[in-house]
């Protein structure tokens, strides 16, 4: 899959997305509202910026055109698109209105409120006259084209009957993102690409089910004369509608999900260059359906890129329950995923032969002093040199098996030393988790996990409870 080639023309509401973080530490005494301590902030390219960040991410090349104020956060926008060498931006200034911009405020991987900043004044017509000649500069170096319709003024009536009918003499796909529920205003779109909520409102019907979406989509799609429709169903996956054909549902994979912000920019960013590159519709869905699955695991305006995707297809084909036991690479990438979203891992080993309470205690116990959990066994070779040649009871793939299935636990992997020394420093949590019955300093791994910035954590155990006695009690009946 290589959308080196495509050229994607993005035409919409551009803005500033502001990510704002600090620490919620009181109540105003002027009001009863959060205080919060500042001490971050990133910004990046939204609405129809995002459609292009995400085109790139996932290895082609965006032209932008949308509309801008004269003001700082204008600068700000041009800034964040410069670092993105494969972004051509025509921004087209304007005194009439302000840069739009969203500032989220953050605390404790919570969003507490957002401030927009945008004007409401309809689209002037000298400004719709620069958008269409902006258009008309880039229109040829373009494979495919993306209308990202946020409400905010770009996309109106002359603007898009300009940008589709070009693009439609020149037999280049159009793909829509909308935000007006009369769909006839984008009238000779090749592909609209709705929510559930958006396809409601355009045709005026519930839509609870495959056969309600399918009518619906119908419905808009011979008012709207376009060749297909893909609507969007969060945790129901898609379904695309072709003109002439029938309707293809493919679900979403369970996973879990942090953001789903900005996922319909990737979603249609996705469709966009696969269909650009030569994909069948339903072909292009799939893709898109795996591009959407992996932002939503990303806190704020994500984006997803080729590798990802493909993993995520990968995992599609493959069976619909995780992995037992991951590797170790699989561990370290997971581990730097939870960390990228701000939580904190656990850490803790054993052999785990045979699961009693005591081990669901400690495991508990474990997990209450982080937010994800990863456990460590020891392969059969080093249960048997610690434990003797009788050992393990059961194998490494059932002790995986029912250590993956405990609720406590996150993530299990394996190790073949004879302490988890190796496998620590690779993985390298945050906490680092034994039992109450060890002293600090012979807790294997705890010097390196601290020097690291992590702790020790010694949790009690439950009595009277032992591998070795269960078998002691299973060997006497």
């Amino acid at each position: 899959m290589d959308f080196s080639r495509i050229t994607v023309l993005c035409v919409g509401d551009v803005m500033l997305d502001r990510f704002v973080y600090g620490d919620m530490e009181r109540i105003s005494p002027e009001a009863p509202v959060p205080v919060l301590l500042l001490n971050r902030r990133t910004e990046m390219p939204g609405g129809a910026g995002n459609v292009a960040s995400n085109v790139i991410s996932l290895g082609g090349r965006a032209i932008l055109i949308g509309l801008v104020g004269e003001d700082d956060a204008a600068v700000t926008l041009r800034d964040t698109l410069r670092i993105r060498a494969q972004v051509s931006e025509m921004l087209v200034a304007t005194t009439r209105r302000p840069t739009i911009c969203k500032t989220r405020f953050i605390a404790a991987h919570q969003q507490v409120v957002r401030a927009d900043e945008e004007s409401r004044l309809p689209l002037q017509t000298e400004e719709a006259e620069l958008l269409c000649q902006a258009i008309d500069a880039r229109l040829e170096e373009a494979n495919v084209v993306i209308l990202s319709d946020y409400g905010k003024g770009v996309c109106d009536s002359m603007v898009v009957r300009h940008l589709i009918g070009e693009a439609r003499l020149r037999d280049i796909p159009v793909f829509v993102d909308p935000k007006t529920p009369d769909f006839r205003h984008y009238r000779g779109a090749t592909c609209i690409t709705p929510n559930a909520k958006e396809l409601a409102a355009a045709a005026g019907m519930a839509v609870s089910d495959n056969a309600s979406v399918e009518q619906a989509a119908r419905r808009v799609m011979a008012r709207a004369e376009a060749d297909a429709i893909l609507a969007t169903r969060s945790e129901k996956g898609m379904m695309l509608v072709p003109s002439g054909g029938e309707a293809i549902a493919v679900p979403a994979r369970a996973r879990e999900v942090f953001d789903v912000s900005g996922a319909g920019d990737t979603v249609i960013a996705t469709m966009a260059l696969a269909v650009g590159s030569g994909m069948a519709f339903d072909q292009a869905m799939r893709v898109a359906n795996a591009a959407a699955g992996v932002v939503v695991a990303k806190l704020g305006t994500a984006t997803a890129d080729i590798g990802e995707v493909i993993r995520e297809l990968q995992a599609q084909d493959g069976p619909e329950e995780a992995p037992h036991l991951l590797t170790t690479v699989q561990a370290k990438r997971q581990i730097a995923d939870w960390k990228a979203h701000g939580l904190t891992v656990g850490f803790t080993n054993g052999c785990f032969d045979i699961i009693h309470p005591g081990h669901v205690s400690l495991l508990a116990a474990a997990r209450g002093a982080c937010d994800r959990l990863i456990v460590a066994l020891n392969d059969d070779a080093s249960v048997r040199r610690l434990k003797g040649e009788t050992r393990p009871v059961n194998m490494l793939a059932s002790r995986a098996a029912v250590m993956a299935a405990i609720r406590s636990v996150d993530a299990v992997v394996a190790f073949s030393e004879d302490t988890p020394l190796e496998i620590i420093r690779e993985l390298m949590p945050d906490v680092l988790v034994k039992g109450s019955d060890y002293r600090p300093e012979d807790v294997v791994g705890a010097a390196e996990v601290i020097a690291g910035g992590g702790k020790l954590v010694l949790a009690d155990l439950r009595a009277g409870h032992s591998t070795t006695a269960t078998i002691g009690r299973i060997q006497g009946a």
